[in-house]
């Protein structure tokens, strides 16, 4: 059998202290996707109008908003983890640091990105931004299923509705990204693509009703 906290005030405070700590590295990550946003300086202009230079800088707007957003939707499935899960343990704690550190990792392949789209090196940089995500995805996999399994760290009066439809949600997430990751070689905007697709079915209304009609008992 596996231990777990007991369900007293202190094993409630215990989670909540992981769901602050969580919540404040991902702020963090997500602050850190603006600072690739910077201001074209007069010397960069060239002669050129400023309009047309912040036009030209599409690729930064473009990659800055589809990572904000994931990272948000990243944060709201991280959330809704925790309406079932009221207990924790050491690995637990492990798994969920893991999870943190592949977040803060977003703006580096956000970046890259960036930088690279419509160059030569785009399918490279595609694949390193898709790649990011199957990480990413493998550890919610894998901190939901430590979590689940046998209801180990699970409330003892949990939302079993809530709790397969996020097994079932979690279970595609990583195979999807790995095509994501392989149609970068053939077609960056088909990848890339494929990673906001996701984000948006990861949102979908129908995925986090439950957890909202949870909070509110």
């Amino acid at each position: 059998m596996v231990a777990k906290f007991d369900s007293s005030p202190e094993a409630e405070k215990e989670t909540a202290r992981i769901e602050a700590f969580s919540d404040g590295v991902i702020a963090i990550a997500i602050t850190l996707l603006v600072l690739d946003v910077k201001v074209p300086t007069a010397q960069e202009l060239g002669g050129a109008s400023l309009m047309r230079a912040l036009l030209r800088q599409w690729p930064i707007y473009f990659a800055f908003v589809t990572s904000f957003l994931t990272i948000l939707i990243m944060w709201v499935n991280h959330h809704r983890m925790f309406r079932v899960i009221k207990y924790s343990d050491h690995w637990f704690l492990i798994i969920n640091g893991l999870l943190l550190m592949s977040i803060t990792l977003v703006p580096f392949p956000t970046a890259l990105l960036a930088e690279y789209i419509g160059h030569a090196y785009a399918p490279t940089a595609a694949a390193v931004y898709s790649g990011s995500f199957i990480l990413i995805a493998i550890l919610f996999n894998v901190m939901w299923r430590y979590a689940s399994r046998g209801g180990r760290l699970l409330g003892a009066q949990h939302d079993r509705e809530l709790a397969a439809t996020i097994t079932k949600q979690y279970r595609f997430g990583p195979l999807l990204y790995v095509a994501a990751f392989a149609l970068a070689f053939f077609s960056v905007a088909a990848s890339v693509g494929l990673c906001m697709a996701l984000a948006v079915f990861f949102a979908l209304p129908g995925t986090t009703k439950r957890a909202r009609v949870t909070a509110q008992h």
